[in-house]
């Protein structure tokens, strides 16, 4: 006689707060990144955070994080612009905290950091930094408990 399962059991884990990345593909022509990024000046409600250019001889991505991710889509699509979306971190580098402290502790975990680059324009927080990892749940819970504060859309909001 087979044992009956409950198939409601679940496990809840703790899921990190995230932020929407935007990555963006140009044509590598004269004036193209300035129109994306005149297109975002022209929005008060919606700020840049940061920016990031990846280049290759006939196009580049440029990676946006904003105050407003529902307001970049709109702002992205009216002006026509190819893009993604992907989910990072955002990972505040107080006094006691460093870059190095954290690359340490996610590598001490084998977890493997895709890309990392610093935010701007966070006023009145510690400097930040967006960072892509292979497992963002186990990431997130390893650096909360290295002492890291993990930054959401709400963060980046404009008050």
């Amino acid at each position: 006689m087979s044992q009956a399962q409950n198939p409601l059991e679940t496990t809840q884990g703790y899921a990190p707060p995230t932020v929407t990345q935007f990555s963006v593909f140009l044509d590598n022509r004269v004036g193209r990144l300035r129109s994306l990024l005149q297109a975002f000046s022209e929005k008060p409600y919606c700020r840049l955070h940061a920016v990031t250019v990846h280049e290759a001889s006939d196009h580049a991505v440029v990676r946006l994080i904003t105050s407003d991710a529902a307001g970049a889509i709109v702002t992205l699509r009216e002006d026509d612009f190819a893009f993604a979306e992907t989910e990072v971190l955002v990972v505040e580098i107080a006094d006691h905290c460093s870059i190095a402290g954290m690359c340490a502790a996610l590598v001490g975990a084998e977890l493997n950091i895709q890309f990392i680059y610093p935010l701007f324009g966070l006023t009145g927080r510690a400097p930040a930094v967006a960072l892509a990892v292979d497992d963002p749940t186990l990431a997130g819970q390893i650096l909360r408990r290295k002492g890291y504060e993990l930054l959401g859309e709400s963060d980046l909001a404009i008050s």
